[in-house]
């Protein structure tokens, strides 16, 4: 199971720090990622976390979005600062392969 939360209605520079829970059979030893889908658009990865910490993130997000990852508590996490209007979109975690069933995802929408 999946569960993301911390989205909202941020002003273009703003910042915004997501979470997404966990079931430890999903996080637990596996590369975890952040993934969203715009409007008309096809869902995109965003970042990714291995379970050693190492982390990739998409050009459009790097410098401005950090992944990170609390292992005891099988939680991911995106820190978005100087938002966008192009980052708006829902956004999902899941692993990096082999995907678990999504989740609802959270809206994120950066407008003035």
């Amino acid at each position: 199971q999946l569960v993301e939360s911390g989205g909202g209605l941020v002003q273009p520079g703003g910042s915004l720090r997501l979470s997404c829970a966990a079931s430890g059979s999903i996080f637990s030893g596996n590369a975890m990622g952040w993934y969203r889908q715009a409007p008309g658009k096809q869902r995109e990865w965003v970042a990714i976390i291995t379970s050693g910490g190492y982390t990739m993130y998409v050009d459009s997000v790097k410098g401005r979005f950090t992944i990170s990852r609390d292992n005891a508590k099988n939680t991911v996490y995106l820190q978005m600062n100087s938002l966008k209007p192009e980052d708006t979109a829902v956004y999902c975690c899941n692993k990096v392969t082999y995907f678990a069933p999504w989740g609802q995802g959270t809206q994120v929408t950066v407008s003035s």
